[in-house]
């Protein structure tokens, strides 16, 4: 196939039959090759599949073809594309973030359920990345103001321009360490998906995660050094009754709701994602009597 092309004249049907092949080891290799022709083509899967007879031109298939190479290596698809949907926002992504992930969004969900229909909440994305969260959260809530802190300049960087595609001017962008930059008492609600994996995990050098910033995936030796950070200073950073929401990993559930509850949390509760494992697990501070 690859003489072929070189030769001229490769379809989107042959060139697809060609990164299916190389990709047959991943999981999806159909999908994930329907994926990035489309990107290097700008085109749709639909529109793939409307056009599969049509002649792809010299540049877009070298494209295409380094993409595959990529993705055969175990890059992720959404940094390959430069881009990731969540929560129906299409945000840009680079090697600077972690990719957002669908479970992330029963954070959000949750944050949103517990803060009702409350039009003037104060709530803090910690560790907010790509600002995936920080602009859910602004997409649903308008009139809320969200603190989207981060560490990294280059994140901060890549959140302000997601903010500005979507034009969100209630969420403000923050450089910090966790809770570091904010005042006491000031939040009805904190989220967080912070790092959760200990240090020597292997998954850690596995396919996918190896692209990824380790800085924003591993927490010290057994994964809950930045649980443990965050869940021990909320509670002074928290109005009484606001609320607490972390992400964790699959069988940490236990754990973060023993440091809820050591911090003085009441209500805690771990909630499972759709795959059945621990993901999210809140507490409230006590409203005041």
């Amino acid at each position: 196939m690859l003489e072929a092309t070189e030769q001229g004249g490769a379809t989107i049907t042959e060139l697809l039959r060609w990164a299916m092949a190389a990709l047959r080891a991943l999981p999806t290799p159909r999908l994930d090759a329907e994926l990035l022709l489309g990107a290097s083509l700008g085109l749709s899967r639909l529109d793939l599949i409307r056009e599969r007879d049509r002649v792809v031109p010299a540049d877009c298939r070298a494209r295409f073809q380094q993409l595959v190479a990529s993705r055969g290596k175990g890059q992720p698809i959404a940094q390959l594309r430069g881009w990731q949907e969540f929560w129906s926002l299409e945000l840009e992504i680079n090697e600077a973030v972690l990719v957002p992930r669908p479970e992330t969004e029963l954070l959000v969900t949750l944050a949103l359920e517990h803060c009702g229909q409350r039009d003037d909440a104060i709530i803090a994305d910690l560790g907010t990345g790509s600002g995936a969260i920080a602009l859910a959260l602004a997409s649903e809530r308008p009139r809320a103001r969200i603190l989207a802190v981060e560490r990294s300049a280059r994140a901060l960087q890549l959140a302000a321009r997601n903010r500005a595609r979507y034009a969100r001017a209630n969420v403000w962008l923050l450089g910090g360490n966790w809770l570091s930059a904010l005042a006491p008492a000031c939040l009805d609600l904190i989220v967080a998906n912070p790092p959760y994996v200990a240090e020597d995990d292997p998954v850690l050098t596995g396919p996918g995660l190896r692209f990824e910033p380790r800085a924003a995936l591993a927490a010290g030796h057994d994964g809950l050094r930045d649980l443990r950070k965050i869940a021990a200073t909320a509670w002074p950073a928290l109005k009484h009754g606001g609320w607490l929401f972390l992400e964790h990993g699959a069988t940490q559930g236990a754990a973060v709701r023993r440091l809820l509850d050591d911090a003085g949390f009441s209500g805690v509760c771990t909630v499972k994602d759709l795959a059945a494992w621990d993901r999210v697990t809140y507490g409230q501070r006590e409203k005041a009597s």
